[in-house]
């Protein structure tokens, strides 16, 4: 019997397996599909993960290419010479200092004391800070890990732009021109002090996400639409006010795919995405809201005004290749000029409908008329009416940056027009010379380096006594307030040796307080400023010689010396420390 089993067995098999070919004859042709698409698909995905390297390294590249020289010297050259930069590099130091010691006291930073919640009289910048901080925690420079963080907004902004275009238009060459034109327009290279305006990377993807929403609704899009309003808005409170406006006038345009009554789970996902976004921005709008109410940082009318476009800031560009005749234009409110380029590209996607026809160009199109008037402020009919009932306006001064939004919706409107050139049946021979010429003119158009930089040779020596010191609180002398008040800038840098009480501030805030402080100590080393010293608790002041000098007189330097509540402690480099007594 088991001799049969074995013999038997084989031959059942056998049949069984014939009987499975002649019955099933698809399964081999079926399978081979199968694999030979599962095969395309990994190679597709390889494909597009190779392209968007080599399109991350050309922005990379570009970023270099729009700032040189400063990759030249990443730890030295730098925009000190404007303080607003010193000011951007120790809010990032600042962060990465107190993050892993008190993360809670962020926004109590160390200047303008003993005033409280002093981050917020600026930007905190806390995506681009924590970006950075690695770098800084490792034992990087604080001008180094600036620089290396202006680069890398600068590329990322674009390249971030470039993806959303590609996966919009279906054509890589209108996403790689989008991504120029959005990256490196003349309001982003013109602002080369600020480094929240290089961080607009997240901007593109809120925007693609919202027409994800609107158009398929999946549970991750939702999710990806407020992290990312979250985070551009975690970049700049600028960014914030734009990015909800934007957001807002986008859902208006739209208003056919989420107002039905069979749309109502669409509109749910955007209150949904509109109130996670919002919680997870609220923490850091606290402070902001407790310095508005207790020491009124409201701007008023007259002062966004005098921080407002007029017509002549969309002519105006920093670019080698405009500068015979735009220079007159520039004022320092705002370069706001879209390019010719970007003009031409935008009016054929106007010319061919394409602008109302795509909904995701209507609403860049609607978006971008906003900022544009917006941007004039108060001069536009209506500003003054939303300036004084909403919140998030009152704290804007510089009303100008809106028409960054115009600039928006000429790079996407740009995208999209460059895909109705490449589509065009007569130009099939030269499609490809025709994208490539069109990116070299943008890029050539918007090019303003060599960029002028200075040479940072770092912090005073003398501060690293200071970082040893301790209590520590500092005051600085010759001490700035008001129209002078950016002499105050390098102070704040110097703050990033020691991270103790600083006396001195410098931001686009002052409270009434600091101002009030500043009458009296502005008279040193005379007893009225002593007795504020001393009622403030200072323990060490720093005298730089040829500025005190040269503002309060020699005579007033001499009398330093010899005020017996001062006690010299060390000179260095032209500046005096000495410890009050």
């Amino acid at each position: 019997m088991p001799n049969e089993i074995q013999t038997e067995a084989p031959a059942k098999a056998a049949s069984i397996a014939e009987m499975l070919r002649e019955n099933t004859p698809d399964i081999d042709c079926t399978m081979t599909r199968t694999i030979r698409t599962y095969n395309l698909a990994i190679e597709n995905r390889l494909t597009a993960n190779r392209n968007r390297l080599v399109m991350l390294g050309l922005f990379g590249l570009l970023a270099v290419v729009h700032s040189w020289p400063l990759a030249g010297d990443l730890a030295h050259l730098s925009r000190l010479d404007n303080d607003d930069a010193a000011l951007n590099t120790w809010i990032i130091a600042w962060t990465a200092h107190i993050l892993p010691l008190a993360p809670w006291r962020l926004f109590e930073a160390p200047i303008f004391y003993p005033e409280l919640h002093t981050l917020a009289y600026s930007e905190h910048m806390f995506v681009p800070s924590v970006m950075g901080a690695p770098l800084l925690w490792a034992g990087a420079g604080p001008v180094l890990v600036h620089n290396l963080l202006f680069l890398a907004g600068l590329g990322a902004s674009g390249f971030a732009m470039c993806l959303v275009m590609t996966r919009w238009t279906g054509s890589r060459s209108a996403g790689v021109i989008a991504g120029l034109l959005y990256g490196f327009n003349a309001h982003v290279l013109m602002r080369f002090p600020h480094l929240q305006a290089q961080h607009a990377e997240f901007f593109p993807i809120m925007l693609y996400a919202m027409d994800r929403v609107l158009t398929r609704n999946a549970p991750r899009d939702r999710w990806l639409l407020a992290a990312t309003f979250a985070l551009q808005s975690l970049c700049s409170n600028y960014f914030l006010v734009f990015s909800t406006f934007a957001l807002v006038v986008a859902a208006a345009v739209r208003w056919n795919e989420w107002l039905p009554r069979n749309r109502r789970p669409t509109l749910a996902s955007l209150g949904l995405a509109g109130v996670a976004g919002t919680l997870a921005v609220a923490p850091l709008l606290w402070p902001y809201y407790q310095v508005r109410t207790g020491q009124g940082l409201v701007r008023s009318l007259d002062e966004v005004a005098r921080y407002s476009a007029r017509w002549q800031d969309y002519l105006a560009t920093g670019a080698q290749v405009h500068e015979w005749w735009s220079h007159p234009f520039v004022n320092g409110n705002a370069a706001l000029f879209p390019g010719v380029i970007g003009v031409v590209l935008a009016a054929v996607a106007v010319g061919s409908g394409l602008a109302w026809r795509d909904p995701r160009a209507r609403m860049a199109t609607a978006f971008g008329v906003v900022g544009v008037c917006f941007s004039f402020g108060p001069a536009f009919p209506g500003y003054a009416f939303l300036h004084t009932h909403l919140p998030l306006l009152t704290s804007m001064r510089a009303a100008a940056r809106w028409g960054w939004l115009g600039l928006v919706a000429v790079a996407i409107l740009g995208g999209f027009g460059a895909a109705v050139i490449e589509r065009q049946g007569w130009l099939a021979r030269w499609r490809r010379p025709v994208m490539v010429l069109l990116a070299l003119l943008v890029t050539a158009e918007a090019l303003r380096a060599p960029v002028g930089f200075t040479y940072f040779s770092g912090v005073p020596a003398i501060y690293d006594r200071l970082a040893a010191t301790s209590p520590l609180v500092l005051a600085e002398f010759p001490f700035y307030s008001g129209p002078r008040a950016n002499g105050n800038g390098p102070y704040v840098l110097n703050n990033t040796r020691y991270f103790a009480p600083l006396v001195n501030g410098y931001s686009g805030f002052e409270p009434d307080t600091y101002v009030e402080r500043a009458r009296h100590l502005e008279t040193f080393p005379e007893t009225e400023a002593i007795t504020v010293l001393r009622a403030l608790g200072v323990t060490h002041v720093t005298v730089h010689v040829t500025a005190f000098a040269q503002r309060s007189g020699a005579e007033a330097l001499e009398s330093v010396g010899l005020r017996p509540e001062l006690h010299l402690l060390a000179e260095d480099g032209g500046i005096r420390l000495y410890q009050v007594r």
